[in-house]
């Protein structure tokens, strides 16, 4: 059977559910999560058009509402994913 692929942007992985992104290793002691608000058609294809993101925490003894390091909103995901990969390199290579 073929191994499974997983999807990836900049080295990080990418795992989706219904309007919500995760952006980076669970394992890790920071993720990204982009939350999809708004979507247009273009072309039978819905692209989004303002996504939400917050840098978490991925400590689960944290409360959910306290997890969230920082957050912001950007007008399309090229733009998010961007954004998100940059917070997640420099929080994850940040010196303790």
């Amino acid at each position: 059977m073929p191994e499974k692929k997983t999807l990836e942007y900049k080295g990080y992985p990418l795992r989706r559910k219904d309007n919500l992104i995760y952006f980076g290793n669970m394992s890790d002691k920071y993720i990204v999560m982009l939350q999809i608000m708004d979507e247009t058609m273009v072309k039978d294809l819905p692209v989004a058009t303002k996504v939400s993101l917050q840098l978490q925490l991925t400590d689960p003894n944290i409360k959910s509402r306290d997890r969230v390091v920082k957050k912001t909103e950007k007008n399309g995901l090229y733009e998010a994913m961007d954004v998100a990969a940059v917070w997640l390199d420099r929080a994850l290579n940040a010196k303790a």
